[in-house]
């Protein structure tokens, strides 16, 4: 499980001289867990679409430019779990999950990352605002999974936005063990995408 009690004693090892570094050389030759989030599922495919759509890859604060999984202490602490990571950075993740959502979703004859050489209808542009487990330091402990992205929508015709909305989501899971916390980020993940499926689908 991963808790505040635990931060606090690898806090109070890491001050002792000498154990800082042989404690870092340790951890980094550790193998992590690698886990991964799933795209928009549960329903058939929308065929026979027209437009062409660009999702661009995300931008996002530091916190997030990585592949490790982001668990926020407080709104001032933020560490990452230990011993796991995301199978690619969290913007790539991302791009991946809202393009393959898209594509089975979205109504679109061609979702791609980039033009590829074709003049798109759409791009969407999407900042990742919150990605992350949350823990917190009352008793009982209650952690929580939380979502949020921006998503905009650029018409490429004129280069105007179509559209612009913030997607959040969040919600309790039973215990704080990376398998709960990541299988809680992936409903919350799906349920975001959902929404904003539908969304992408009627600006355009």
């Amino acid at each position: 499980m991963y808790s505040r009690r635990r931060i606090l004693s690898l806090g109070l090892v890491a001050g002792l001289p000498g154990c800082g570094a042989l404690s870092a050389v340790s951890t980094a030759s550790e193998p992590l867990d690698i886990y991964t989030l799933s795209p928009l599922a549960g329903a058939p495919p929308r065929t026979g679409g027209t437009g062409h759509l660009v999702v661009e890859l995300p931008t996002s604060g530091g916190e997030f430019a990585t592949d490790r999984i982001l668990i926020k202490i407080s709104s001032r602490q933020a560490e990452y779990l230990p011993g796991a990571r995301w199978s690619e950075p969290t913007p790539a993740m991302v791009q991946t999950l809202l393009l393959n959502s898209l594509l089975d979703q979205g109504g679109f004859r061609l979702v791609t990352r980039v033009g590829a050489g074709l003049m798109p209808d759409f791009t969407l542009m999407t900042e990742i605002l919150a990605i992350q487990a949350e823990i917190s330091d009352s008793e009982p402990a209650s952690p929580q999974v939380r979502v949020s992205m921006q998503l905009t929508l650029i018409r490429e015709s004129d280069r105007a936005i179509a559209g612009t909305r913030r997607f959040d989501t969040s919600g309790a899971v039973a215990t704080d063990t990376t398998v709960v916390l990541v299988a809680g980020l992936d409903f919350a993940m799906q349920s975001l995408l959902g929404v904003a499926v539908t969304w992408v689908r009627e600006m355009t």
